[in-house]
């Protein structure tokens, strides 16, 4: 696929075009890695700050934050106007699944080791593979992907159960954001049907994250009002919605406006080991060797799972 890099949706005004013609030269994989480093590092902050503020109120600064940081820098709310009515529904529903997500993910990192979350949450992706094309190399892949869930739980199922019932809940959230996300990741803001450069899909997305704003904070906003008087937390919080929610978004849409879909989908298999390597250096979260057995099933599940063809 050509890079969109330079067409006129991402280059934007003026002063913006050296910008995008860096971004236009650099390699699709290094934009992935970036994503698959800040993917698990914000929460990982995040971790760190629920000895001061609650889960959910951590969450609401991810979700509130990021929503801020793409208003004032796409201002999404102007393709509102131009969206027909099917594909304002989908901003409404991958808001209201985007602060539902995030609120689980944190309520089960809470509870269970990130690498466990991680596995579990990439889950959905060979789930959705195995549905999508089913041929012996996605039931190969489904297989080894639930084995190595299966692994992981096996520990920790009878001391925290609750974490689980969080964590498999953010899995089928995954699952519901990745449908409505590739939608708007490859169809034009104005839902015309025709293909999205990288800054339409983060157009939608930014919408889309300011609904799950309004969604997440009738049940953040108290919990986190405590950060308000600390400004140290605070700015913790605002890092995490931009370690989390901004730049591995942002990444996401720049890789798969390059990357081919089954090499985008087989790079996801490096996030489950990326969980595992952060958790271990920032959380000192030290995975036992059933822990790893059971990582490494679910990368290779990732790893051998086959896309359908469009």
């Amino acid at each position: 696929m050509p890079s969109s890099a330079t067409s006129p949706d991402l280059v934007g005004a003026g002063p913006s075009r050296p910008v995008a013609r860096a971004v236009g030269r650099m390699p699709p994989a290094s934009f992935f890695v970036t994503s698959a480093v800040f993917h698990y590092l914000g929460p990982s902050l995040a971790v760190l700050l629920f000895a001061h503020v609650a889960v959910l109120g951590v969450a609401w600064l991810r979700i509130t934050s990021a929503a801020v940081v793409f208003a004032l820098w796409r201002r999404p709310w102007r393709i509102l106007k131009a969206a027909n009515r099917s594909q304002r529904q989908v901003f409404l529903a991958l808001g209201a699944v985007l602060a539902a997500m995030n609120s689980l993910f944190y309520l089960a990192v809470d509870r269970l080791p990130l690498s466990t979350v991680g596995a579990i949450e990439f889950l959905g992706t060979v789930i959705l593979a195995a549905v999508g094309a089913r041929t012996r190399r996605n039931v190969l892949a489904l297989t080894l992907a639930v084995g190595g869930v299966g692994l992981l739980t096996a520990v920790r199922l009878s001391g925290q159960p609750l974490g689980f019932v969080f964590a498999f809940a953010n899995c089928i959230g995954f699952m519901i954001y990745v449908i409505l996300g590739h939608r708007i990741a490859n169809t034009a803001a104005d839902g015309s049907g025709s293909s999205a450069s990288p800054m339409s899909g983060i157009d939608q997305l930014g919408l889309s994250m300011l609904v799950a704003a309004v969604v997440a904070t009738p049940f953040g906003i108290v919990p986190a009002a405590v950060s308000f008087t600390h400004p140290v937390w605070l700015l913790w919080g605002i890092g995490v919605g931009l370690c989390s929610s901004v730049i591995p978004y942002v990444t996401d849409q720049l890789a798969m406006a390059r990357l081919p879909r089954a090499t985008f989908s087989l790079m996801l298999a490096l996030l489950p080991a990326t969980a595992t390597v952060i958790g271990l250096i920032v959380l000192n979260q030290v995975p036992t060797l059933q822990d790893i057995a059971g990582i490494g099933l679910v990368i290779l599940g990732i790893a051998i799972h086959h896309d359908q063809p469009r």
